[in-house]
C-alpha cells in the first residue's frame, strides 16, 4: 500500500493513535465486509473512500446480515480505535464497542440449570441456534437437541419455531451461551423416571433402630429395597450392600 515515505502525512496520524481511543467521523461507503468512515481531523486515504473502517462484526453486539442494518450513508458516528492496519494503512475502528454489551447483562441475569423460552433463528451442521432474548443467542449443540441420535437439526426443529430450553453453560469472556433441548422437565423426566420416585427408609418389625434397608416407592407398584444400611460394611452411617454369608465348605 506504500510506505512511510510514500504517504508520510498517513502514517503520521496512523502511529498518534491510541488503542481505546473516541473518533468521530462520517459513514462515506458501505460494502458486503464492512464500512468506510470518514475521521474528522484524518487525512485522505491514497486508495480506499476514506481512513476509518469498521468491519461487520464491529458494527453491532446483535447479529446482523448487512452493514446497512446498523448504519447509512452521511450518518454521523463515534467509534472506539483498535489498531493500525499497517497493510492498508487503515485505521480499524469499533462502534459496538462505544456500546453496552446486552450479552453481559443477560449473564447477570440468568443462572445455569434455567429454562428460558427461545425461537430457533439458524440451523448449523452441528445444532441450532436459539434467541432467548432481544440480541442473544445460544447454541443447542446437536446431542442436545434430542434424547435419540439426530443426524440433521432439521429433524428436531424448523427455523421460527419456539422451543422451551436449559441454560447449560455461560461463557462471559468468549460472550458463549450453550442451551439444551432435551434438558427441559418433560423429556428429561421421561428419560430419567427415577427423578419422579420417592426414597423412604423402611423399618424392620418390632424395631425402631436405624440399621435397615431403603426403598423405592413407584405409584402403583410395590415397595422395593434398593439397599441397606450395613454398620460392618460401609461403617456406621453409610449406605452399602448387606454382606454375604458364606456357605460352609465355600472358599
Amino acid at each position: 500500500m506504500g510506505g512511510r515515505s510514500e504517504n508520510p502525512e498517513l502514517w503520521t496520524f496512523l502511529e498518534s493513535l491510541r488503542c481505546g481511543e473516541h473518533l468521530s467521523g462520517t459513514v462515506t461507503a458501505i460494502e458486503r465486509f464492512g464500512v468506510f468512515v470518514a475521521l474528522d481531523d484524518g487525512p485522505d486515504h491514497p486508495v480506499f473512500p476514506c481512513v476509518g473502517f469498521i468491519t461487520v462484526p464491529e458494527l453491532s453486539w446483535r447479529c446482523i446480515e448487512a452493514a446497512s442494518d446498523v448504519v447509512r450513508l452521511g450518518q454521523r458516528v463515534s467509534c472506539e480505535f483498535l489498531q493500525f492496519d499497517t497493510w492498508n494503512l487503515e485505521a480499524r475502528l469499533s462502534l459496538r464497542a462505544t456500546q453496552p454489551d446486552p450479552f453481559q447483562a443477560f449473564a447477570g441475569s440468568v443462572a445455569v440449570g434455567q429454562r428460558l423460552d427461545g425461537q430457533v433463528t439458524k440451523l448449523v451442521p452441528f445444532g441450532a441456534f436459539v434467541r432467548v432474548a432481544d440480541g442473544i443467542e445460544g447454541l443447542v449443540h446437536l446431542r442436545e437437541l434430542s434424547w435419540t441420535p439426530v443426524q440433521n437439526p432439521s429433524d428436531v426443529v424448523q427455523v421460527g419455531e419456539g422451543i422451551t430450553v436449559v441454560v447449560t453453560e455461560i461463557d462471559r469472556e468468549r460472550r458463549r451461551l450453550a442451551l439444551s433441548r432435551r434438558r427441559t422437565s418433560s423429556e428429561h423426566e421421561a428419560h430419567t423416571p427415577w427423578l419422579g420416585e420417592s426414597l423412604r427408609p423402611l423399618r424392620s418389625e418390632g424395631s425402631a433402630s436405624p440399621v435397615r434397608p431403603w426403598v423405592v416407592e413407584v405409584e402403583g407398584a410395590p415397595p422395593k429395597a434398593v439397599g441397606r444400611r450395613c454398620r460392618n460394611a460401609v461403617g456406621t452411617k453409610g449406605l452399602g450392600v448387606a454382606p454375604r454369608r458364606r456357605l460352609p465348605g465355600a472358599l
